[in-house]
C-alpha cells in the first residue's frame, strides 16, 4: 500500500498523541482539522495540504509533554514525507506560530498559518475548551478553582508553562483572551458563541461554589 503524504503523516503522529492526555490527544487534532476546513472554505484560496500537515504535526513537540525545549519531533516525521524544502520550512514556520506561549506567540505571516492558529484556538474555547482545560488540570494535579488567585498578565513563557495555577485561573490567563486574538474573519465569528458559553459557565460555577 502506498500512502500519500497526509495519510503517512497521520499514521506517524497517531503514535505520538497516544501518549498525551485527553486535552491533546488525536481527537483534538481531528477537531482542529475540521475547524481548519471550515475556516479555509470561507477565507479564500489556500494550500490545504500544507494546512493539514501543519495541523497533524502542531503538537507533537509540545513541551508540556516532551519536557524538552528545542527538540523538534516534527522534523523526524517530516524527514519521512516527500516534500520540497520550501514546503517543509513552511510547515515548520506554521507550527512555530501556533502556540500561545503565555502571550509570547510568533507572528502568523501566511493565510495558512492564520487558519491553523485560529483552528487550534477554537478548540481551546467553548464547551470543548472547558473539557480540555479540566482534563489537563486533572492530569497535572491542579485545583479546579481558586477564587483568591490573581490571574497573571505579562507572563514570560517559562512562568506560563511552569507556575501551577487552578484550572479556572487558566480561563482568565488564556481562554477568555482568545476571542480577541483570532486573526481570520471566520475564526472571529466562530469564536463568539464559544466565548459567551465560557462566560456563562464561569458565572454558574461561581454560583455553585459560593459560600
Amino acid at each position: 500500500i502506498i500512502l500519500n503524504n497526509i495519510e503517512l503523516c497521520e499514521l506517524l503522529v497517531k503514535d505520538v498523541y497516544l501518549h498525551f492526555d485527553a486535552s491533546h490527544d488525536f481527537q483534538h487534532i481531528e477537531r482542529v482539522r475540521e475547524n481548519a476546513r471550515k475556516i479555509s472554505a470561507e477565507e479564500g484560496d489556500v494550500r490545504s495540504d500544507i494546512i493539514e500537515l501543519a495541523v497533524l504535526l502542531h503538537d507533537v513537540s509540545d513541551v508540556k509533554y516532551s519536557g524538552q525545549e528545542g527538540k523538534k519531533k516534527e522534523n523526524d516525521i517530516l524527514n519521512q514525507i516527500s516534500l520540497s524544502s520550501s514546503d517543509r520550512q513552511w510547515i515548520v514556520d506554521i507550527i512555530e506560530s501556533v502556540s500561545f506561549s503565555g502571550g509570547q506567540e510568533k507572528t502568523a505571516s501566511t493565510l495558512e498559518a492564520k487558519i491553523v492558529r485560529d483552528a487550534d484556538r477554537l478548540d481551546a474555547i467553548g464547551a470543548v475548551g472547558i473539557a480540555r482545560t479540566f482534563a489537563f488540570g486533572g492530569a497535572k494535579g491542579r485545583k479546579l478553582y481558586d477564587w483568591t488567585e490573581v490571574p497573571r498578565t505579562n507572563m514570560t513563557e517559562s512562568q506560563y508553562r511552569h507556575e501551577k495555577t487552578s484550572s479556572v485561573t487558566h480561563f482568565y490567563e488564556k481562554l477568555l483572551l482568545l476571542k480577541e486574538l483570532m486573526v481570520t474573519e471566520t475564526g472571529k465569528k466562530l469564536a463568539l458563541q464559544r466565548h459567551e458559553f465560557m462566560l456563562a459557565f464561569i458565572d454558574q460555577l461561581k454560583i455553585e461554589t459560593s459560600e
